[in-house]
């Protein structure tokens, strides 16, 4: 380059860099004292079975991690709640629900108002407990309904506890079972699934028919039965009650005569045991999917899976988490649940409850 061209080229670049420093002399500084620009606040709305339950402690943990406030809106019972949500699709009125368990799963997929989503957290899941493939509903919890029996009752009156379905039609156990009508109670629809899977669809009303004339009391729901007439839970008069293998550690910790051992025990008659698995799921039209994904995460990790026992006195299905003392001693897991499965479920369920209705209510 000629010297007179290098020595242009210089000044250029001289003048140059003072015309920026100029520019940027001229530009406002930054007021370092001022707030923040404020995040708009997230709120989540999640639907749930009138049975949830989490500690407040516990829920605080997620909010202040996050940032994200939860609120919860309680539609019933999971049947009634999953049919609100199916009815208000085009306009959701959440942006999840927890309630779904197997015997309503597949009406809830092929409604199709849940989104896909693969939490990481299913690592720490049994393959068992996820029954969609497309995980737009991802197991949170499981539990067994089984007979619960009076241990006093019967020691009391001289009589073994029953230990088959059979046993409970003959007469020496007259009037002494209370069960849930399956058309309002989800105990009441596993424990029919049960008698189902157990005599077949040949003979499951002939059973029913035989309870029926041995004095069996049909109640609305579960609080009704185990409350108002279960001799354990309320003083009733009916030592035998469609329960789950987890009240007899929630008849411990809600005792009010210090008694360390429950009065009730669990039945667990072969084949007469119904597990349920109960979902989570993000609603389609969600505006809030983000945060959504991190709720579903929230519920699967350790905290809130450990808290499940003693809220909701059901299994968590994270194999990390650890169980509460209470269940340890005295919860237990049946070895042979009756099995339906959930396709079969929802194209019989209608016409098994039809059918049990004109025997047991009609």
């Amino acid at each position: 380059m000629h010297p007179k061209q290098s020595a242009r080229s210089l000044a250029y670049i001289v003048l140059l860099s003072f015309v920026l420093l100029l520019i940027s002399a001229c530009q406002p500084v930054a007021d370092l004292s001022a707030p923040p620009q404020s995040v708009e606040p997230v709120t989540l709305v999640v639907a749930t079975h009138d049975s949830f339950s989490v500690s407040d402690e516990v829920l605080a943990g997620f909010q202040a991690e996050t940032g994200i406030t939860v609120q919860f809106l309680a539609l019933g019972d999971a049947g009634a709640a999953l049919n609100k949500l199916i009815l208000s699709k085009d306009a959701p009125l959440a942006d999840l629900f927890f309630g779904v368990d197997n015997t309503f799963l597949s009406r809830a997929l092929d409604a199709d108002i849940f989104l896909p989503y693969a939490s990481p957290l299913l690592a720490h899941i049994p393959d068992e407990y996820e029954l969609d493939p497309e995980h737009r509903l991802l197991p949170v919890d499981y539990g067994f309904i089984n007979l619960n029996g009076d241990r006093g009752w019967f020691a009391d009156a001289g009589l073994p506890m029953p230990s088959t379905l059979e046993e409970l039609a003959q007469p020496e156990y007259k009037g002494l079972l209370v069960v849930e009508n399956p058309a309002s109670s989800s105990p009441g629809l596993a424990f029919l699934l049960a008698t189902i899977a157990h005599f077949g669809e040949d003979g499951y009303l002939d059973y029913w028919q035989a309870l029926r004339d041995n004095d069996v009391l049909v109640t609305d729901g579960w609080s009704q039965a185990y409350y108002d007439h279960f001799t354990v839970g309320g003083g009733g008069d009916r030592p035998l009650v469609v329960s789950y293998t987890t009240s007899p550690p929630a008849d411990v910790l809600y005792a009010t005569d210090g008694r360390t051992e429950p009065a009730s025990v669990n039945v667990n008659p072969p084949n007469g045991t119904f597990r349920q698995i109960e979902f989570v799921g993000i609603l389609a039209g969600s505006k809030q999917t983000e945060a959504a994904q991190k709720f579903v995460d929230f519920m699967l990790d350790t905290p809130f899976q450990e808290d499940i026992p003693l809220q909701m006195f059901v299994y968590p299905v994270n194999t990390n988490a650890a169980l509460p003392e209470l269940f340890v001693t005295y919860g237990e897991t049946p070895t042979d649940p009756a099995v339906v499965d959930p396709t079969v479920i929802e194209a019989n369920r209608e016409a098994w409850i039809a059918a049990w209705t004109d025997v047991m209510v009609r």
